[in-house]
Order: C-alpha cells, then structure tokens, then sequence
C-alpha cells in the first residue's frame, strides 16, 4: 500500500532517501523493512529562522514497490502525411508547440534561424575569445532559444498549474531529472539543457515532423479570402544563400530579441505595440556571501543545503525595482545578438557550484516614460532609422546597448561599477574578481546610465541593504546592462482563438509576441497556440 505524510525534516535528513526513511520510522512508526521505496512528491526549503528545515511531501511505498514512472509520459504519434504547420523558431515556445502539434495530429515543420543547441556553444565560446558576435548563433538565437544557455529556471506565477504540470513531465519524458517535479523553485542548469532539448528535436523529426537550422524567415506568405487575409506559409534565406518556402498555418515563436522581426511587421504593416519593459544590470555578489545572508549562519550553505537564492521588490517614485532571473552559484555571460550591443544575462549549472551568485536588478519602464528626459537623452544607434511608435521601446533597448557598448571600448567588454560605491555616487578604482569572461572596465554608471534608471537603481539598493543586513556592499559588482528581461513589442493576437487580430492563420507565441516571461511560461503558450492552429485546420482548412 502506498501512504504519503507532510514532513518537516532538517537538510541532512532530505538529502537521502535513506535518512527519510529513518525519520519515518523514528517519527511515524514505519518498521524499517516493510518500507521499499520513498518518493519526494514536494520539496521546499524554510529558512527563516537560524534553524534551517525542509518541508516535503512524500509518498512511502509499504510492502510494494512502484510500478509508474515518475512522470507522465505523453504519447506522441506518426504524422507523416498529416496537415502540416509551420513553427518559425526553436525555443521553449516553439518546441512545445511542435510537440503539442504532434499529439493533435498536425505535423509540424520547425524552422530556425540558428544553429543546433551543441553547435551553439563554439559560438558563444567565440565571444570571449574575440568579442565578436555572431548574429545568428549567439545566447539568444539557436536551438533551445535564449532558455537554453540560461539558469533553465521552470518557476512560474502562471495559474494555469495543470499546463505547468504537463510542461515539467515533458521535461522528464526527455531527459531531465525528475526532482523538477517536487522542487518548489525547479531549474535544470546550462549542462544539462542542450542535452534535453536535442531529445525534444529528435522526438519531433521521429514522428515525421522536420526541423530546419540556420534558415530565418524572411516574409510571411499571405492570401486573400473572402473573410480577410490568411497566412499560408513562411519565406526563408538559408545560410548558404539559397531561398526556401514552407507552407502552412503559423506559428511565430522568435523570441524576444529577434528586431528584425519586428521591424518586418511593422514595415508591412502589420498590427504590433510598444510594451512596458524593464531595465538595469546584473549585480553579482560571492555566493557565500549570499548563503550566509540567506541561511543566517556564517558556514553558509555547508554540505546539504543548495546555493541560496533571494527576490527583492520595492517602489521608488512610482516604478517598480526589482530582482529578476536570480543564478545562485552562477555565472554573468555576454547576451547580445548583433554588433554595437552589449547586453548581460546570468545563468548557472545543475550543480550551482560557481564562487558567484548573480541576479538582474532592473527598473520598471512603462510606454510613457519614454518621454523622460535623461531616457531621451541616450545617443542614437549609427545605421538604424528610428521609427517610434510601436518600436519605440525596442529603440530604447538598442540605445542603451549601444551606449555599454561604448563604455566597453566597442567590444564585449562590460562596464562596472562596485554596488556600494554606485550608491554613493563614487568611482571604483578596482573592481572584484567576475565569473564574465569577456572582462570587466570600471565606469561610473550612475554618470552614464539615464537618471529614471540610476537614482531608482540607488535608492531601491538602499532598500534592499536594509531589508537584508550585508547585502549592500563593495564586494558586489554591478555589470551593465540588462535590457532583454522581456519583449519590447507586444503583437496583437485574438484573446479567444491566439490569432494575429487581423491575419487568419498567424499566431504570435510566447515571450517573442509579449505573451510569455519565461521557459515553461513560453511552453505552456506554445502548447496553447498549437491547440488553437489544430482547431484553426479543423475548421478552416487550408485551401
């Protein structure tokens, strides 16, 4: 029979199934032999008082041993033959509604812009070997998207927990380790996603679906109807210069930094907006500092227990300043994806073993503030032609890329300024140790950095000092700048059937389209926006 508890244990317990079971035994009256397995079913940890536990849920197995897996599996069947869709990119949102495609019957043709998720990691390796980024393969283009060489965080707000649940056992089905299931702040590391997400591809071109790398759109294909204009396929450059078409409804999962996307859409006009973004740097502090802040005790983390983590939030004059994407034991890495950008993003291994904890710490921009004076005040881009309006919060983005770029000496080179002196309005002299290969230059940031951004980034640090004692303070770096926490552009899509409002048979998904803020996030859109384009065929077929 199986029996399950809600359990308060110390660390040293949770860390095996084996001290578990001793606790059961010693606490819930459980004879030793007759227990044969143990399953961690939720996992979170408490450490809000000097005497750290952790809280489980768990299921005992007495006098019998398991017979399901972990995780349930999803069935995905052959679909050669079948109506077949589009998906243009290979990030969280398009993969999963690749997937989810399949289940449905539709057979889906995956194409994206850059390279496979293990060829990727030369080119990102490239970066701090020659500052030089490749505008197609890089932290935010290729197999896997931006998710894919990033903490791989599968924590999510969305109250749509059933979709949740299906994401994480998909997860599992291709390879991760099933405690993403039980932790209650999931990630699954930089070292193990590429491996998972080449699972993820070869379970699509098993079932008769086909991915193609190194193919961008270029244009979407479109015909008139008697009840509008519908979207009948996509129009692709390859690598090698050749042209190719693919036919069928589709699906736009590009992700948040494809601009010449964007910029397409609106040349044709077709119908986007501006969207509140927020922007700041990656501050980066030692993560034993971090442990022994968050765990209260001066030997920090010790043995059993993970490098801590921390979310910060306060107002100031009217934004929001907050922590965002924190990498306990992880590492800052250059996230730009085209020439004159510097952008920072952090990401980390399973293991979250790095000497480094980082986190981004950013200021809410709402489409008006784009009126503020000091943002106006940012130099333009060379060579690109400002268009405003539903751009206008992009353009934004690329000017305070540009000027980190320039305060970087043009290259990779990110600029740097210790936490405490920032605050206080001081130079830094010297600069920290830093898990950014590409090297770091000391600037004084509040100097360059727009006044609405700085003076909020300065008094929400202080608040954050005196919320938590030692975490304001010189041995943490600010790296600049993080601009890509989420899509600039929002494009408009029927709240009922995840349709373009004015193209039948496009449907904008995920972070890309401003409908998404994360991995599973971005899967759980894929997922609805594959259901509704087999709807769509069902319906409407293609004619």
């Amino acid at each position: 029979m199986t029996q399950e508890f809600q359990i308060r244990v110390l660390p040293e317990v949770a860390a095996s199934e084996q001290g578990i079971k001793r606790f059961l035994q010693e606490e819930k009256g459980l004879a030793a032999a007759a227990v044969k397995a143990v399953r961690v079913l939720k996992k979170s940890i408490d450490a809000r008082q000097r005497t750290i536990y952790v809280n489980l849920k768990v299921r005992v197995y007495v006098d019998e041993l398991p017979e399901d897996e972990e995780f349930v599996r999803t069935d995905y069947p052959n679909v050669e033959g079948r109506p077949q869709a589009v998906v243009v990119g290979a990030g969280p949102g398009g993969l999963f509604a690749a997937l989810r495609l399949i289940e449905l019957g539709v057979r889906p043709v995956v194409v994206e812009r850059g390279k496979r998720v293990h060829e990727r990691r030369k080119d990102i390796a490239q970066i701090a070997r020659t500052q030089v980024v490749d505008p197609e393969s890089n932290y935010s283009f290729g197999e896997g998207g931006a998710g894919a060489f990033s903490d791989g965080k599968l924590y999510t707000r969305s109250k749509k927990r059933g979709n949740v649940e299906k994401i994480l056992n998909v997860f599992c089905q291709h390879g991760a380790s099933t405690s993403i299931l039980a932790d209650a702040h999931p990630h699954l590391g930089t070292d193990r996603l590429p491996n998972i997400i080449k699972a993820m591809r070869e379970t699509i071109i098993r079932c008769g679906g086909e991915v193609h790398f190194e193919t961008k759109m270029v244009g979407l294909m479109s015909r008139e109807c008697a009840d509008g204009s519908r979207v009948v396929g996509v129009k692709c450059v390859r690598s090698d210069g050749s042209e190719a078409t693919f036919m069928g409804p589709v699906i736009l999962a590009t992700g948040h930094s494809a601009r010449d996307v964007y910029r397409y859409l609106y040349a044709e006009g077709i119908e986007i907006e501006a969207k509140d973004i927020a922007v700041g740097v990656r501050l980066e502090h030692p993560s034993q500092l971090i442990d022994q802040i968050q765990y209260h005790r001066k030997e920090g983390r010790g043995e059993f227990l993970p490098a801590a983590e921390y979310s910060f939030v306060t107002q100031v004059d009217g934004r929001g300043v907050y922590s965002f994407c924190m990498c306990p034991g992880g590492t800052v890495v250059p996230a730009a994806s085209g020439p004159q950008q510097l952008v920072v993003n952090g990401m980390s291994n399973s293991q979250r073993n790095s000497p480094w904890s980082n986190s981004g710490m950013v200021v809410e921009l709402h489409v008006e503030d784009l009126q503020e004076r000091s943002l106006l005040e940012l130099p333009p881009v060379p060579c690109i032609d400002v268009k405003g309006g539903a751009l206008a919060m992009m353009e934004l983005q690329e000017r305070l890329e540009y000027t980190a770029w320039m305060q970087g000496n043009r290259q990779q080179v990110a600029p740097a300024q210790r936490m405490a002196h920032f605050v206080n309005g001081k130079g830094s002299y010297d600069l920290p140790k830093s898990s950014y290969t590409p090297g770091l230059i000391s600037t004084p940031m509040h100097f360059w950095m727009p006044d609405f951004v700085a003076k909020r980034l300065q008094q929400g640090f202080r608040n954050f000092g005196k919320a938590c004692h030692g975490f304001l303070t010189n041995e943490a770096v600010m790296i600049g700048v993080e601009t890509r926490t989420s899509a600039p552009v929002r494009i408009l899509r029927d709240r009922d059937t995840l349709q373009h409002v004015r193209l039948h048979g496009l449907f904008p998904c995920g972070e890309g389209a401003g409908y998404a803020g994360g991995i599973v996030s971005a899967g759980v859109d894929g997922e609805r926006c594959a259901e509704m384009l087999a709807m769509y065929l069902e319906h409407e077929p293609q004619r």
